[in-house]
């Protein structure tokens, strides 16, 4: 039997504080670089986490994964994690590691692919707004 391929979404959320802030940069510089992203006192984001999963059909199950799994992975290793934290100090990835949500994705990808079967393609997209994202791996 030929094996399909089929790509599933689970959809999260989280709510997180961080600062935008480069510490080779002047005050003036991060300024002009992060504008209100950069406020000493942080600002947050109700963040929507969108993972997608790739990977043929189980014939037994008709599950690429089990999502009741592939959701307790995310809870445990993200949204736990993550949610209701400031990044910059609470998130030990993000101490040396400016927050933003190109970065924030490509930590959420790692932490996960670690989890996951190598057997499945991954792919990352974290809204930060209703108006911007980012996809990982592009």
């Amino acid at each position: 039997m030929n094996k399909e391929r089929v790509s599933v979404f689970r959809k999260e959320h989280f709510n997180a504080a961080h600062r935008l802030n480069n510490s080779t940069l002047s005050i003036e510089e991060n300024k002009a670089v992060f504008g209100k992203c950069n406020n000493n006192n942080f600002h947050g984001h109700n963040y929507e986490l969108i993972i997608k999963v790739t990977g043929d059909v189980d014939p037994l199950t008709g599950y690429v994964i089990d999502m009741k799994i592939l959701g307790d992975i995310i809870k445990e290793a993200i949204i736990e994690r993550f949610d209701h934290k400031n990044f910059n100090l609470d998130v030990v990835e993000f101490k040396e590691l400016n927050p933003t949500a190109e970065n924030i994705a490509i930590v959420i990808y790692n932490i996960l692919k670690a989890k996951i079967n190598e057997k499945y393609e991954l792919k990352i997209m974290l809204y930060e707004t209703d108006r911007n994202y980012v996809e990982y791996p592009a």
